[in-house]
């Protein structure tokens, strides 16, 4: 099961003689504008996943997710009333609340590929560190792109298997590099955030205090 958002382009391969059945679920986003879901629906990551990083279903939830489309089938082409369009937003609603389930519960079943996906993730992040002379931040799409994933699914899959995103993973993989920096350096703090990637220090030392409670020159003196 995949999912595009809003002005996506979809291809099918219409070489390949293999029998294709499914279905689709298109709305626009006027439908949900004036309900929860219009400002809720920003939450849900998979819109923005690849096509290789599609929800495998379990025959009970393919049939649980089947219903609430028939549900939704049902009220768009029969009941038309006051009431048609709240009825067919709360199926809505409830199918990408258990989409959000079982994408959660694919995160941990597939374990084995979620390791080597964190595994590679964590090498790429140190190797970046290691390295004598940054090149500049480190951001969530290169990082992404550097292992073949779009960003929302490397997020979703770091914060189901570990409770941090990739940001809040490279920053604290910057923080730890910060900090042997600076207890073992006698650079100043302009030039730690310089070297780190930052364009101005006062982000660097705002970012520092945040994760440590302690300005850069604090974390410093506590080693005299």
């Amino acid at each position: 099961m995949t999912f595009a958002a809003p002005n996506q382009i979809i291809a099918v391969d219409q070489g390949d003689e293999r029998d294709k059945d499914g279905w689709s679920l298109m709305f626009h986003p006027d439908l949900i504008r004036n309900y929860p879901l219009g400002k809720s629906i920003k939450n849900y990551g998979f819109f923005s996943y690849e096509v290789n990083e599609a929800l495998h279903l379990s025959e009970e939830e393919e049939k649980l997710i089947e219903g609430l489309v028939r549900n939704i089938q049902n009220e768009y082409e029969s009941r038309i009333d006051n009431f048609s369009a709240d009825v067919i937003v709360s199926n809505l609603d409830l199918l990408l609340n258990y989409c959000n389930r079982f994408y959660n519960r694919q995160f941990v079943t597939r374990k084995m590929a979620n390791n080597d996906l964190l595994s590679n993730f964590e090498k790429k992040l140190t190797d970046h560190f290691d390295k004598d002379s940054l090149s500049g931040l480190i951001t969530v799409n290169n990082l992404a792109k550097e292992l073949n994933v779009s960003a929302s699914y490397l997020s979703d899959m770091l914060r189901a298997t570990t409770g941090q995103n990739t940001q809040q993973h490279i920053h604290n993989k910057l923080i730890d590099k910060a900090k042997e920096i600076l207890a073992n350096t006698n650079l100043s703090v302009s030039e730690i955030a310089f070297s780190l990637g930052f364009e101005f220090p006062q982000s660097f030392s705002k970012l520092f205090k945040n994760k440590t409670n302690m300005s850069p020159l604090e974390y410093r003196q506590s080693f005299n």
